[in-house]
């Protein structure tokens, strides 16, 4: 009888165990299942766009470099060389120990000689090269937009032939509408998508009334590059200027929008590089300030 009532329990303390490490598992697969389904918001590396830093880099460009260096970043995208010739600006990336991935040239040097846009670009060693404002008389109209398509996929045949990505970054100018959308539109279906990508600047999308979580979703596959910044709370929004004033440029986390909504999406649709940029007089501050919100996406 003691025998039989020792086995009973010995059973008991089985199903128990087992009960329970099932339960366990029942909930280690649930938590799991929510993790998959609502990822962290952010789980890229973030670089600095060195025009945030311009002032800085005109007057002392190694101690600017080191200092960029010294917030944790290693990649940056640019926009001039400041004076040195390329190889010698590339030299002191080098040296700070920062990789150059992007790089913003002017539109009138894709219009006029795009191969030696190229040919600086391969002396900087960048990937992804890219145009940030195309000229035109305001409003932006549907002729500047044509010509800038032209000029778009001819730059864009010419990189992918050096192995090098094209870009042009948004500024809210091109919003303008145009037939059943706007000249954005027009600007995205008539450049080539194998070769013509885009960068997001989510503070100009805004600035122009526009929704970058939308935005993004409408064309995947064509965003490739994001500038990550935040805008002052009260900023006037719904503006097709391209212009605001640059203390209007805050610290990530402070401002008025919803960087978490954005970045997940933007993680959605692909997006390979993420560059903060800040124009304000304030960067030196606010940008190591942004890259400590950008540690609070991750987890």
């Amino acid at each position: 009888m003691k025998a039989q009532q020792n086995m009973i329990s010995s059973v008991r303390r089985i199903f128990t165990a087992r009960a329970t490490g099932l339960a366990a598992l029942g909930l280690a697969g649930l938590l799991a299942g929510c993790a998959l389904f609502h990822p962290p918001p952010f789980k890229g590396v973030a670089g600095v766009q060195l025009y945030s830093v311009r002032a800085q880099l005109d007057k002392d460009v190694p101690g600017t470099l080191a200092e960029v260096r010294n917030w944790g970043v290693r990649f940056v995208e640019l926009a001039g060389t400041y004076g040195l010739p390329p190889k010698v600006f590339k030299e002191k990336l080098d040296a700070a120990g920062l990789d150059p991935v992007s790089g913003h040239f002017s539109f009138e040097e894709w219009s006029k000689d795009p191969a030696a846009v190229l040919n600086e670009a391969t002396d900087l060693g960048l990937v992804y090269v890219g145009c940030a404002w195309i000229p035109h008389n305001d409003p932006f109209d549907e002729a500047a937009c044509r010509k800038a398509i032209d000029v778009f996929n001819r730059a864009g045949d010419l990189a992918a032939r050096r192995h090098m990505h094209f870009f042009y970054h948004t500024h809210g100018y091109e919003f303008q509408p145009s037939g059943k959308g706007t000249l954005f539109d027009l600007l995205v279906q008539r450049t080539n998508p194998e070769n013509v990508k885009f960068e997001m600047d989510i503070f100009w999308i805004v600035h122009a009334g526009q929704d970058p979580v939308k935005l993004l979703g409408e064309y995947p596959g064509r965003w490739e590059l994001l500038h990550v910044k935040d805008m002052r709370k009260g900023t006037p929004t719904g503006l097709l200027t391209g212009h605001s004033d640059v203390t209007n440029d805050v610290a990530m986390g402070t401002g008025m929008l919803d960087l978490p909504a954005i970045l997940r999406a933007a993680q959605n649709v692909g997006v390979k590089w993420y560059f903060i940029e800040d124009e304000s007089p304030d960067s030196e501050q606010q940008i190591p300030e942004s890259l400590r919100y950008l540690d609070t996406l991750r987890n």
